[in-house]
């Protein structure tokens, strides 16, 4: 046991050392604070310009109404009763960015209506969409007065209407509307985070498997400890070393946000609007859904979540884990010969990846219930259906199978392992692997 703990300690240690590794875990929180610097510049950037436009009111519209400009203040509309030819060399010599032209409503119960610019250069798709709302709303109120629709009353026609959940039983705690994107986009992060993981990990074990039986140094190694507790120590070493990179990126990434934001005068709470189809529209009402978000949050069972994807972090880590180990002790140097072994492994992790997406829309589909029993897909699949609160049935027989699972497949990866890693010269394919699997102790 001691030397398997030295197995342990030294690729950790050989890890945690690495300029790289310091580097990577350190530059990471900043790339993401620079990102997170330069996004909202881009998203505030409004641009420089400034369209003037001289609209051609051909029917009406215009008599006893304007064109409200846009609240950013990009775009200004200009009545004019001169005639097209007149606005088009105005619009030329500069003096105005373009001409728009209003053409007659010949059809009051039409909802189609087509504007046409004029300019030198096409507008932008936000101007587009900028002027396009400005008109539809002139526009509307033009057949309001046609049609002598009172609009005061045409506003209560607008209904809002919002679902609100409540169980049969009345001891069972009521659910909010919000409560099925909360656990949605919860269990999106939680998926996707396992497969990252998954991924990134898995391959570092087969890449430090593949390294050693190159450089040889896995002879002298096998020489003093069981090929089964070599392996275990790669992947309990490297699966530390995975541990710490994100315990500290989960320390250092939101100091870093909180930092640039410091630095750099970032206010958030600045951006209290967004154009939505052209119009400016008050984000009151997208702070009180953060506030439900941030309640609906408070009302997870986190007492069982968390545990339970720790469980199928761990899991899922192991049993990949181990499968990648095996195709690094079966291939040498040869990278294209890992990729095409190491295929396989990574088919049932992308599809685990398409189910979560879907079963989180349908979390009591069948889909849900059998891919997050199987153990191949349940380290991906249940931490996202955590959030939907599975019942506990469903998640003692997936907890039981992967443990089950990891089991199998550390066994199935032990008996590849003990032979391949001290295999050279032989180009090692499917059918091989397979008689390996069965061949006698």
């Amino acid at each position: 046991m001691e030397k398997f703990w030295l197995i342990v300690q030294r690729e950790y240690l050989s890890r945690v050392k690495k300029k790289s590794f310091i580097l990577t875990t350190l530059l990471t929180p900043f790339a993401f604070a620079l990102f997170f610097v330069v996004v909202f510049y881009i998203l505030s950037y409004e641009g420089d310009k400034v369209l003037n436009i001289v609209v051609l009111d051909e029917a009406g519209l215009l008599e006893d109404r304007n064109i409200p400009s846009a609240k950013d203040g990009s775009i200004h509309f200009i009545k004019s009763t001169a005639s097209l030819d007149t606005l088009k060399s105005q619009t030329e010599r500069e003096k105005y960015s373009g001409v728009l032209q209003l053409p007659i409503v010949r059809n009051i119960k039409s909802n189609d209506y087509t504007i046409t610019y004029y300019s030198e250069t096409n507008p932008g798709l936000e101007d587009v969409s900028k002027i396009e709302s400005a008109i539809k709303s002139v526009v509307k109120d033009y057949k309001m007065d046609k049609l002598q629709l009172d609009k005061e009353q045409l506003k209560y026609i607008e209904t809002k209407v919002t679902l609100d959940p409540d169980p049969l039983d009345e001891t069972k705690e009521d659910n909010s509307s919000f409560s099925g994107v909360v656990g949605a986009m919860l269990g999106m992060i939680m998926g996707m985070l396992m497969y990252f993981v998954v991924i990134i990990y898995g391959m570092m074990v087969m890449r430090s498997v593949m390294e050693e039986k190159t450089n040889r140094i896995v002879e002298v190694m096998v020489s003093s400890v069981k090929p089964f507790q070599l392996m275990m120590g790669k992947i309990i070493g490297v699966g530390g070393v995975g541990l710490t990179q994100l315990l500290i990126w989960a320390i250092l990434i939101p100091l870093m946000y909180i930092g640039a934001a410091f630095i750099f005068g970032i206010d958030p709470e600045a951006m209290n609007t967004v154009a939505i189809d052209g119009q400016q529209v008050d984000m009151d009402d997208m702070e009180a859904k953060v506030m439900m978000f941030m309640a609906e949050l408070g009302n997870m069972n986190w007492w069982k979540i968390i545990p339970l994807f720790v469980f199928y972090f761990l899991g899922g880590y192991l049993l990949y884990a181990s499968l990648f180990a095996a195709v690094g002790a079966a291939v040498g140097d040869d990278l294209g010969e890992s990729q095409s072994l190491s295929m396989p492994i990574m088919i049932p992790i992308v599809i685990a990846i398409y189910i979560m997406v879907t079963v989180i829309r349908s979390p009591d589909s069948s889909l849900a219930l059998y891919s997050s029993i199987f153990p191949l897909f349940s380290p991906i699949v249940m931490p996202g259906l955590l959030a939907f609160d599975p019942p506990g049935w469903q998640i003692a027989i997936s907890v039981v199978l992967l443990i089950g699972g990891i089991l199998f497949f550390t066994w199935l990866a032990a008996r590849i392992f003990r032979i391949g890693i001290l295999l050279y010269g032989k180009k090692i394919g499917f059918k091989e692997i397979g008689k390996w699997m069965f061949r006698s102790m």
